[in-house]
């Protein structure tokens, strides 16, 4: 299942062959490729893709995840009696994916211990 990237309402879902979860290395339940922007530099916006996984280890305790991890444990993968309800929790996973930033003090605390090589 998956539609074109062709505006900011729009998003890409794909539920085989997902990649592993980047924090934990596991399998993922589904990959969600969306439209993003965010500024350089020099504060011009730069237009962009971003992507997501669906872990069910990670995403366990995250509430915008929550309803849809359980569709998956009790429906299984998506089919056509479950498209719809897929459809609507997918699309606020996303939503609530897509106003996540990036904690850019972590972020700056990390690349300090990466620098002073205690990473």
């Amino acid at each position: 299942m998956s539609s074109e990237v062709r505006d900011s309402e729009t998003f890409l879902i794909k539920v085989d062959s997902t990649p592993s979860c980047l924090q934990c290395n596991g399998s993922t339940l589904l990959l969600a490729q969306f439209p993003h922007t965010w500024k350089n530099s020099f504060g011009q916006d730069v237009s962009g893709l971003r992507e997501a996984v669906l872990c069910p280890s990670c995403d366990h305790g995250d509430p915008a995840a929550t309803e849809l991890l359980a569709l998956y444990s009790v429906d299984g993968p998506v089919s056509p009696e479950n498209l719809d309800v897929f459809g609507g929790l997918v699309a606020a996973w996303v939503e609530s994916v897509r106003q996540r930033s990036v904690d850019e003090e972590a972020l700056n605390a990390e690349f300090e211990l990466w620098k002073r090589g205690e990473l």
